[in-house]
């Protein structure tokens, strides 16, 4: 009888058919292109978009010389040994400034955000003045040019403010909106068709049968996709059958930049995509030897990105966040910002077998001495989809790893940077 040689499998340790994280991630990045159309989109409309050309400056900002605060402004060459007193010719405030002279020995009651008179330069605060009619005695140690914002200061006419490739944050509008810039240019929104394979998955609303359950991965997908302002295209549950995936793929290949699926890339009798997509496309891997998530499946549709995402519901979410994400990022024109990592003490053993890298879900916290240290949320198992809701970073463990003693330093990824 001739030996028996088991197939690659999820459970083994090692696999030397499997890409290294940063050999699937070198893969990935040669087939992406950014999106080269764009629109004009109104200011109030473009948060989350990423910028097609960047936002030059038609004026300096601020746009003349103002008040710090509320005080009196003076000439810097008025200032003596205090106390002094100088008298008050008027008063300017925020959009109503001070249309006449100021003298050497004269002082204009002013405002925050006031503009300072032409012949001023400096601004005493209030409290430092006692004033009596129209004269004023100033206190305490003054300094020429104290308390004025100069003109110009955060932003000279001409500045490239920000850069094409920046996707707008609610700050970004209130600056554009500071330079008087009503409509912007941004790339078009990305395009991203996603569905789920599995004849157990069934959607919410419907009753389950035995063996079946709730199709959870379309919604932290749509979760995620909506959370990077992609343009997504919901195509629901398709049944492993050869004929409906394959026409679920050409319908989602035509009508996205990337097609996403969740479920039937592993090695089962039941497992069509990749099949399906050797057909219809290309395969460039589909597996890495990572944990969660080995069957990854990545190549193309016709035109269209494909990502095959494991089944498992925590497999779905560490892929998407480690491969998926980036990849869109770049595919929307954005500039590539590095997810922030940490060095941080363990408070607990964390097991590990040798052979994968492994994102375990992580809980950073502060101990009763105030040192940020980081826990595991407990069992990893990628069926496990709580693990990723209580927790707020991955642990990222090399695949040299066998193991890790409580008190040691790892690697951690906060989610802030990522979702």
């Amino acid at each position: 009888m001739a030996e028996f040689i088991p197939d690659p499998s999820c459970a083994d340790p090692q696999d030397q058919q499997s890409l290294s994280v940063d050999q699937a991630r070198a893969q990935i990045e040669q087939l992406l292109k950014p999106v080269s159309s764009w629109q004009k989109l109104a200011l109030r409309e473009a948060l989350g978009q990423v910028l097609h050309a960047p936002i030059i400056s038609p004026l300096q900002v601020p746009p003349h010389n103002n008040s710090a605060m509320d005080g009196y402004a003076i000439h810097g060459k008025a200032i003596q040994e205090q106390p002094f007193t100088l008298k008050m010719v008027g008063t300017a405030y925020a959009g109503q400034p001070f249309n006449g002279k100021v003298g050497v020995n004269e002082c204009v009651r002013i405002m925050t955000g006031a503009m300072v008179p032409e012949e001023c330069d400096t601004v005493v605060m209030q409290e430092q003045v006692e004033a009596e009619g129209d004269s004023i005695t100033v206190h305490g140690q003054q300094n020429p040019g104290q308390n004025v914002r100069m003109a110009g200061e955060d932003i000279q006419q001409g500045d490239s403010v920000l850069p094409a490739g920046h996707r707008i944050t609610p700050a970004d509008m209130g600056l554009i909106a500071s330079l008087g810039i009503g409509e912007i240019r941004v790339k078009r929104r990305l395009r991203v068709a996603f569905f789920s394979t599995g004849d157990e998955l069934r959607s919410i609303g419907e009753p389950l049968k035995a063996g079946q359950i709730y199709d959870s991965n379309r919604y932290t997908l749509y979760g995620m996709l909506k959370r990077l302002d992609a343009d997504v295209l919901d195509m629901g549950v398709v049944p492993d059958e050869r004929v409906a995936l394959k026409q679920a793929l050409r319908q989602a290949a035509e009508e996205a930049d990337v097609v996403i699926t969740s479920g039937g890339v592993s090695v089962g009798d039941a497992d069509y995509v990749k099949e399906i997509l050797a057909e219809l496309g290309q395969v460039n891997f589909w597996k890495i030897a990572m944990k969660p998530g080995r069957p990854l499946a990545f190549g193309q549709v016709n035109n269209a990105l494909f990502f095959g995402l494991p089944g498992n519901p925590v497999s779905v979410m560490v892929t998407f966040y480690q491969f998926v994400q980036p990849a869109l990022k770049k595919m929307a024109g954005e500039n590539d910002h590095p997810l922030p990592l940490m060095q941080v003490e363990t408070a607990s053993k964390i097991r590990k077998r040798p052979g994968r890298f492994e994102f375990q879900r992580g809980i950073l916290f502060e101990d009763d001495k105030g040192q940020l240290k980081v826990q595991t949320t407990g069992q990893q198992g990628s069926g496990i989809l709580r693990s990723m809701s209580v927790a707020n970073c991955f642990i990222l463990i090399d695949e040299h790893c066998n193991g890790i003693e409580a008190g040691t330093i790892v690697t951690v990824q906060p989610f802030a940077g990522l979702v």
